[in-house]
């Protein structure tokens, strides 16, 4: 009798492509709602796909998740999974990790060059068929800030470099002689690090203690001029100070995937500042992403299924190996 595998997607939406492999090995039954999903869970589902990174369905009906084992994020960001409720009743999380490093590093270099060659300046100018000189920047030698120096913060460094930025990171604690940064500084420093910066970029996950982390207190200590790329978590970045820096020149330019609120609203002071770039969330969605989704959690299932170690473990059981080789 094979397995009950709940994938939670969005409300109204289909089946996430690429899954067909997972009906030979599982009862897969998909879930956009609460009803649907507390019926797989009385029914004993053992597996929680999470396709809808914003979903509050797994905190909302935990307590019925009695035998639930393992918690995959189809996302490489796990702050709708990763709960005290789910962290302490000793099952597995795993993420997507890796899938989205390079096309949100391409889209953090794409942002960058753009601002230092005024490229939206040039468009604006192109659409009322303005012909207008303009010098512009080099990027070789200014620097980066990378708040959150896991594997998208890496890639996105190693991308900055080869263009000659000089970057630094900052991640929960210090790191000495990282070969892609040239500092990895405490969450602490924060604000020294950010006194240095031509460029911020946010990588970070939604954390209690990342969230509003970029706040008017974070914007005073970036020096004037200063850029931000956000490809974290909107919540990360206070907007209303955000849209204050912008406005009073502190900060020259944002590049925004994310927000806190998504879609952003129409009524959103970030759609029409001439600094801002906005972007849908989909920084890291490069053709053929949704397959290769679907590919990563049914090499998963295949390994779970045969009692091996999976890959990509967030959060384990405390005493198992995955728990030592887990993200922290």
């Amino acid at each position: 009798m094979h397995p009950i595998v709940a994938v939670i997607v969005a409300a109204g939406e289909p089946r996430p492509p690429g899954l067909d492999e997972a009906d030979t090995l599982a009862e897969v039954r998909v879930a956009d709602d609460a009803d649907s999903l507390r019926r797989a869970l009385d029914d004993g589902a053992e597996v929680l796909g999470v396709w809808d990174f914003r979903t509050t369905l797994v905190r909302d009906l935990w307590p019925s998740a009695t035998a639930v084992r393992w918690v995959h994020a189809a996302s490489a960001g796990v702050d709708a999974v990763l709960l005290p409720e789910v962290t302490a009743s000793g099952v597995t999380v795993t993420n997507t990790r890796g899938l989205f490093d390079r096309g949100i590093a391409e889209f953090v270099l794409l942002a960058t060059l753009a601002f230092a060659k005024g490229l939206p300046r040039t468009l604006e100018l192109q659409r009322h068929h303005t012909w207008q000189h303009r010098d512009s920047e080099s990027v070789e030698g200014r620097r980066m800030v990378v708040v959150g120096a896991g594997s998208i913060g890496r890639q996105v460094a190693r991308l900055a470099r080869a263009v000659g930025l000089r970057v630094s990171g900052v991640a929960r604690a210090a790191r000495p002689d990282d070969p892609d940064f040239d500092e990895v500084a405490a969450a602490g420093d924060l604000h020294r690090v950010l006194g240095d910066a031509d460029v911020v970029v946010v990588t970070a996950p939604l954390t209690p203690d990342t969230a509003g982390m970029f706040d008017d207190a974070a914007f005073a200590a970036m020096p004037p001029g200063a850029r931000l790329v956000n490809v974290g978590r909107g919540e990360i970045v206070d907007e209303a100070a955000l849209v204050r820096a912008l406005s009073s020149g502190r900060v020259d330019g944002a590049a925004l995937d994310v927000f806190a609120t998504e879609p952003l609203p129409p009524d959103s002071p970030l759609w029409d500042h001439p600094g801002v770039i906005v972007s849908p969330h989909q920084a890291g969605d490069v053709v053929g992403w949704r397959t290769a989704l679907a590919d990563a959690f049914v090499a998963n299932l295949r390994r779970y299924l045969a009692g091996e170690p999976l890959h990509d473990v967030v959060h384990a059981p405390a005493g198992t190996a995955a728990a030592e080789r887990a993200l922290p």
